[in-house]
């Protein structure tokens, strides 16, 4: 028989992980005040509103992004039925924003990653690959994002 990874162990080390990644850094693999909601929170509507490296989206559209990433899975996973979603719509439809979308957007973030966080409360196993995989994705997305993001106020707030 090989060796197996309990289910409550991964679910402590992803609950661990999507905490670091979002809002509370443990020094995992980010540095204090660098979790996403903590570099939110410095971002102004104007600053959301620039692209990335001149010609890429905006901070917002990141942003966005990372909220339908985590809706889509969210859903996904409930339905078990893995429709086909238009990815590039947020990149086209996110652009200027004001403080109050600003402000909105953020909150829909935090109201995603609450259900991804209620979505693994509610599974207590970890059946396949495929579903360990695709939690594990959810870090590695939002984090790479997040690295976009932060690495665009680099520039921004020069």
């Amino acid at each position: 028989m090989s060796p197996s990874i309990q289910s409550d162990h991964f679910t402590k080390a992803l609950f661990l992980l999507l905490e670091e990644t979002f809002d509370n850094v443990q020094g995992i693999y980010l540095d204090k005040g660098t979790s996403m909601f903590e570099t939110l929170a410095d971002i102004s509507a104007e600053e959301a509103s620039i692209p990335v490296g001149g010609k890429c989206a905006t901070l917002a559209a990141q942003v966005k992004h990372v909220a339908f990433y985590l809706d889509v899975l969210e859903k996904s996973v409930r339905t078990q039925q893995f429709e086909r979603v238009d990815w590039d719509k947020i990149w086209r439809e996110t652009t200027a924003v004001s403080p109050p979308q600003w402000q909105t957007i953020q909150s829909e973030l935090s109201e995603s990653y609450n259900r991804i966080k209620q979505l693994i409360n509610d599974t207590p196993e970890w059946p396949s690959e495929q579903h360990i995989g695709g939690a594990i994705a959810t870090i590695v997305h939002t984090a790479y994002h997040l690295g976009e993001i932060r690495q665009a106020l680099c520039t921004v707030k020069q």
